[in-house]
């Protein structure tokens, strides 16, 4: 029996399969090849963009993290902000910041695999350019997300993440926002943190001590999972080196967990924070999003707004849980 769920942040709708759920997946492996010419790998430096940012240096020249321009830039710094109308449309001109995080030497090595150091240090480096990025005040909201395998849209291999910064907030963190901002009105409270604390039994699947990962109550996809703190907090930039290191611990387990449970799939990680210079303090709280590429949207969700999920996130979870460190 189907089960229509609405989920209480952002009022959308999800249809779940209740009775016999699926379990397993039959997945393309997001497989890793290696590359002589690799853009991302130590002694190709000249084939990027000129660096932004280095860290972990170490002897030898050899690097930890590399943070350099997009070569294939989705928005530029150089374009303008100005806002034009033609009729009813509107336009703006084509501004903002698209890096690319390389997160580690390593052109084989996987997130779900990396040490609790190298985690912390991507992380690290995620908060920095954060906040070296807002300085700019054009920018009004910066995204963090990582392409893992073919399906998920990744065009190379080596391990990297990326950073974009746009003058405008995107509709679907507004719309979190939105909702966080309606609940809290009605109770003076975190729509997220009141979820935190209801759903610690069920759909919690594991706890770092500062944050948890979860699969969401209304998830669209099949093991969708969350990855949030569980203090109240607005702001992914604003964590402290001490939260970034339960953090890494956190993302370390999900990941290798949903490499275990559903060999090794491509998947999509989001870093949803709240919008530069919003006063959101008490109302919205910044979460990871990682979903794995199981199913594909197609006619029904597009011409409804509806997901249908095949797993149940109860049944996800119990399986994430039980998956050996």
């Amino acid at each position: 029996m189907p089960q229509l769920r609405k989920d209480p942040i952002t009022n959308r709708w999800v249809i779940v399969k209740i009775e016999n759920p699926q379990k397993d997946w039959q997945v393309t492996h997001a497989e890793v090849h290696s590359s002589r010419t690799c853009p991302f790998c130590p002694g190709n430096e000249g084939m990027t963009p000129k660096e932004i940012a280095v860290y972990g240096k170490r002897r030898g020249g050899e690097w930890g993290v590399r943070v350099v321009p997009n070569k294939f830039p989705a928005v530029r710094i150089e374009e303008t902000t100005r806002r034009t109308a033609n009729g009813i449309y509107d336009r703006v001109g084509g501004f903002g910041a698209h890096e690319v995080i390389i997160e580690s030497p390593e052109h084989s090595a996987d997130m779900a695999d990396f040490s609790i150091e190298q985690l912390e240090l991507v992380l690290r480096v995620y908060r920095d350019r954060c906040l070296d990025l807002q300085k700019d005040v054009r920018l009004k909201y910066i995204l963090i997300f990582k392409n893992f395998g073919e399906q998920a849209g990744a065009s190379l291999h080596h391990p990297h993440s990326q950073l974009i910064g746009l003058p405008i907030v995107p509709s679907r963190v507004l719309s979190e926002v939105k909702g966080a901002e309606k609940h809290f009105e009605y109770t003076e409270r975190c729509i997220f943190c009141d979820i935190l604390e209801q759903e610690e039994q069920k759909l919690i699947f594991l706890d770092s001590g500062s944050h948890v990962a979860l699969t969401p109550f209304a998830s669209r996809f099949p093991f969708e999972m969350w990855i949030l703190p569980k203090k109240h907090q607005t702001h992914f930039e604003a964590s402290s080196d001490e939260d970034l290191a339960s953090l890494a611990i956190a993302l370390k387990g999900a990941l290798s967990r949903l490499k275990k449970a559903l060999n090794n799939p491509s998947y999509n990680l989001m870093i949803h924070t709240s919008p530069i210079n919003d006063n959101t303090s008490d109302m919205f709280h910044w979460h990871i999003e990682i979903i794995p590429k199981l199913t594909e949207v197609a006619g029904f969700e597009l011409g409804t707004g509806f997901y249908v999920n095949l797993t149940p996130p109860e049944t996800a979870a119990e399986i994430l849980r039980n998956q050996k460190d």
